[in-house]
């Protein structure tokens, strides 16, 4: 009963926080997480640009810790797309006049330089935090020039309130795009560089699945979890040792599951959706027992996988559809993948691709698994870390 109310509240958060939840008072750089305020997470890290897509030839670096928008004109897309979130970001132009720059809210892949859908906010000297696509999303004064400034950006459905410097800026409705990535517009030719740090995101209406201290909320699969299972600086690690794979505590229907995986050189492991009690994730037809499915995780670029079947490559649904495009990043880095369930509709988002999209008319050996289970991290016997587990309610695809 805990677990159903808990998805229950998931699905309702995002329509029942106040305009002044848009501030962070304090912004850790840990995780935070909860059904009231979301999943809170940090969009850079400082090291590298992961979690993100370079999109048409612009220059992004990483500067002492900072982001730095280089060169080129094009904009900086995000791995994951969501509905309803809170972003806070600080920026800082290294212009002192006529620069340009901005943040896509709900943009949709697509056009060029820029994407041609999606809501602006401005970095444009003047018009700073303004939507001009959008009727009162508009303010002044309230950005210091020379200096770091911060935005605390909220969308929630059709509505979206901006902080500058702690201040209202406007809330007003009248989005009209439902989901897409967060984006950074480069625009350095005509607008000058910038500086970005502190980017955090709140995925309202998400939960945690993975609080980074212990394996509260997961069980070993018949043996005791720490046989081949570790917490390890705040990752969930399985160690390749000869062990249990990891069961959630929990069933779930419909959700979107997201996450962060990386691999040893050769790894091998997978993701269990709504399987049973036993696992079992491999069903050919109705006289089989029931079962959930599988969606792989791999080092594709291994040699010993190079003659596989197309459904066993990396965010693959196992024994039914083949990722396409394979993206996987080499093993050593990081990988973002997001396994959405909406009924018999089930799509994987891999490294910000969407590369499965399977429904029972398109694939009727979906129909063969079923709607309601446990999760799962297979130990096939390799290294592999995870991090950021986080669940919600299904996200709609973009708008076509």
């Amino acid at each position: 009963m805990r677990c159903r109310l808990l998805l229950a509240i998931l699905v309702t958060t995002a329509s029942v926080f106040s305009v002044n939840d848009a501030l962070f008072a304090e912004r850790p750089r840990a995780v935070v997480a909860s059904a009231e305020c979301g999943y809170t997470s940090s969009l850079f890290d400082g090291k590298s640009l992961d979690g993100w897509t370079v999109e048409n030839g612009a220059k992004v670096e990483i500067q002492d810790g900072l982001m730095l928008l280089k060169d080129g004109d094009g904009w900086l897309r995000s791995n994951h797309v969501y509905t309803d979130f809170k972003l806070h970001i600080e920026w800082k132009a290294l212009k002192d006049d006529k620069y340009d720059a901005g943040i896509y809210l709900r943009a949709v892949p697509g056009g060029a330089p820029f994407p041609k859908r999606g809501y602006q906010a401005n970095l444009l000297k003047g018009k700073e935090g303004n939507i001009g696509s959008l009727p009162g999303a508009e303010s002044t004064g309230l950005v210091k020039f020379g200096e770091w400034n911060a935005f605390d950006i909220t969308v929630v459905g059709d509505r979206v309130t901006t902080f500058i410097n702690g201040q209202l800026a406007y809330s007003v409705s009248g989005i009209k795009e439902p989901v897409g990535h967060v984006g950074i517009q480069v625009e350095v030719p005509l607008g000058g560089q910038f500086l970005l740090r502190n980017l955090q995101i709140a995925e309202l209406g998400f939960s945690s699945l993975f609080n980074g201290k212990d394996f509260t909320g997961w069980e070993g699969a018949g043996q005791e979890a720490n046989t081949c299972w570790k917490v390890e600086e705040g990752l969930l690690v399985c160690t390749g040792q000869k062990g249990p794979w990891l069961r959630s505590c929990c069933e779930y229907g419909d959700y979107s599951l997201r996450f962060d995986y990386l691999l040893a050189p050769g790894g091998n492991s997978g993701v269990y959706v709504r399987v049973p009690q036993d696992g079992n994730h491999h069903r050919e037809d109705a006289s089989k027992p029931p079962a959930g499915f599988e969606v792989q995780v791999l080092d594709d670029a291994d040699p010993q996988y190079a003659k596989l079947k197309d459904f066993q490559y990396s965010a693959s649904i196992y024994d039914i559809v083949g990722a396409n495009p394979r993206i996987t990043r080499p093993a050593g880095q990081w990988n973002t993948l997001e396994i959405n369930c909406d009924g018999h509709h089930v799509t994987t988002r891999h490294n910000g691709v969407v590369v499965t999209d399977v429904t029972s008319e398109s694939h009727p050996a979906i129909k063969l698994r079923e709607l309601k289970g446990f999760l799962g991290l297979q130990n096939h016997s390799t290294e592999v870390k995870f991090r950021n587990l986080r669940i919600g309610a299904p996200v709609p695809s973009p708008l076509k």
